[in-house]
């Protein structure tokens, strides 16, 4: 088809009106279609090939995208619903505190009340055997006391034939032995 054109235009001898227009030169518009035909005819496939590529990365980065997203409102579905029942959860993690703190409270009041009845019981102890170890060294200054109170009054009392008569039994009670 071209070459048919291309003929007619050359053994033409009067060329029609728009080629002969001043400035136009149809070899340089031949030239330019032939050129670019070519062109076309060359880099149809590596073009091509490299649409298909790009449209395949594009297509791969928009499902990538989109299981991103997907992902992305999984988990912010996830954190709403944890919002939600996060007041549920501080209400019942602070009613557990308050239990925990009543149990607390229980505990120590019973552990302070055994510690105080035991110390209690041990001054009670304490203050027995005081009482018992007073009580002993009253008895013991009482008879010491009685003691020296029956010397004194046996030496003043005691008269020196008393005393020779005291000697003698002790010496004859000696010898029996």
């Amino acid at each position: 088809m071209y070459s048919a054109f291309i003929s007619t235009i050359l053994l033409a001898k009067e060329l029609p009106w728009f080629l002969n227009y001043p400035g136009f030169e149809a070899w340089k518009f031949f030239n330019l279609f032939v050129f670019i035909g070519l062109l076309i005819y060359i880099l149809r496939k590596p073009v091509s090939n490299a649409f298909k590529e790009r449209r395949d990365t594009i297509r791969a980065a928009l499902i990538k995208a989109q299981e991103e997203r997907d992902a992305a409102l999984a988990k912010l579905e996830e954190v709403e619903s944890r919002l939600a029942t996060l007041d549920e959860e501080v209400a019942r993690v602070r009613e557990q505190a308050k239990k925990e703190a009543a149990e607390e409270q229980e505990r120590i009041f019973n552990s302070t009340t055994a510690d105080a009845e035991k110390l209690r019981e041990q001054a009670t102890r304490e203050i027995e055997n005081a009482g018992k170890v007073a009580k002993q060294e009253l008895r013991a200054y009482a008879a010491n006391q009685s003691v020296q109170l029956a010397e004194e009054i046996i030496r003043r009392e005691l008269k020196p034939e008393d005393d020779t008569r005291l000697f003698k039994l002790n010496v004859e009670e000696m010898g029996r032995n």
